[in-house]
């Protein structure tokens, strides 16, 4: 898609354009991890992170029944560090290596090159649909991939709905415009209510699709889906719509295609919209409250005996980074979604 002179277009068309255009976008041709990218991913914190996640996912596939193939599916693995330290502890573990059929699905090519490089294992393969998943039972594990998928806007004025739209006049005169539009036609195309008691809506088509993608296949093969995201749970909708430029919020309509865009997932609506089309369950935490059930804190303590004490600050500096709730512990938040006779809470205890 090419941003055109005098042209209106809907706020998610134009964030897949500057995120996901292929010579111009944002995740296809930048690195944006790092200090030299805008934003640090949990893994690239502490591998202690990709360490809890494969002790969940080791237990999670137990309380499946322990089957002898399955899917693991990462969803954006960002630069691979995740998946790599995850596939280094499952080494501990051959019976569950063997059995583990490791996917990646990544939209851009730019870090999917990055990816093969990092991990550097040929047993991991990429995937760029879900139809070459095959018919085994999978477990996704989302860390911070919805967040990352345009979103619409809609806000209600004087009992009318409007869209959010971008107006396009030149290359340097680009503003927000609004469309007038009938509430309950998005209703129904959604099966859900997503007006009801809204002044203000935003939410992700594609993510909803990817969702009830997923959700068939588990429903169908059995599995789960972890999500790990900036979000909140609250039924009231809000703007959370921000873009992130060398570390630091940017202007929306500034830095086209140099920036990230992303907002706040709402888990209270993944959770209704899942329950409303699905016979499955829902677990839900903060990551603070995730990492300690699964034994962070106390792994920490292991790694960093006999260590020089500048090392024991840098584990434990890093382990508040996840945890804090001033950091990413509160923040951050992880829901499962499973069928509904799987009774694995792990990492969800009170």
């Amino acid at each position: 898609m090419i941003l055109k002179k005098k042209h209106n277009i809907p706020l998610d068309k134009f964030i897949n354009y500057c995120l996901y255009d292929k010579k111009n976008g944002y995740y296809m041709t930048k690195n944006p991890f790092g200090k030299t990218g805008d934003f640090i991913t949990a893994p690239n914190v502490s591998r202690l992170f990709s360490e809890m996640l494969a002790i969940w996912t080791i237990s999670f596939w137990k309380s499946m029944g322990s089957p002898k193939r399955f899917n693991l599916v990462e969803l954006g693995a960002g630069n691979g560090e995740m998946i790599k330290v995850m596939i280094e502890s499952f080494k501990k573990f051959p019976t569950f290596l063997k059995a583990c059929n490791i996917l990646i699905y990544e939209k851009s090519p730019k870090l999917s090159k990055k990816q093969k490089k990092n991990i550097n294992n040929e047993d991991v393969k990429w995937v760029k649909s879900f139809n070459k998943i095959n018919k085994l039972p999978s477990i996704f594990i989302a860390n911070e991939f919805f967040d990352a998928i345009p979103v619409k806007q809609y806000l209600k004025k004087n009992n009318t709905w409007y869209e959010k739209f971008v107006k396009i006049s030149s290359k340097n005169k680009i503003s927000f415009t609004q469309k007038k539009v009938f509430i309950k036609t998005l209703d129904k195309k959604l099966n859900f209510n997503i007006s009801q008691g809204q002044n203000f809506i935003e939410f992700s088509p594609i993510a909803l699709k990817y969702l009830d993608d997923i959700l068939k296949i588990i429903k169908r093969n059995k599995g789960g889906l972890l999500i790990i995201d900036y979000g909140y749970f609250e039924k009231k909708m809000k703007n959370t719509l921000k873009a992130i430029y060398k570390h630091k919020f940017s202007k929306i309509l500034e830095n086209l295609g140099k920036s990230d865009i992303t907002y706040h997932i709402n888990f209270y609506l993944i959770d209704k919209i899942s329950k409303k089309n699905f016979n499955i369950n829902t677990c839900y935490t903060s990551q603070r409250n995730f990492l300690a059930n699964l034994g962070i804190y106390h792994r920490a303590e292991i790694i960093s005996k006999n260590k020089s004490f500048k090392e024991k600050a840098n584990i434990f500096y890093r382990l508040k980074k996840l945890t804090d709730k001033n950091e990413m512990g509160e923040i951050f938040k992880v829901m499962l979604i499973k069928n509904s006779e799987n009774k694995s809470d792990i990492g969800f205890q009170n």
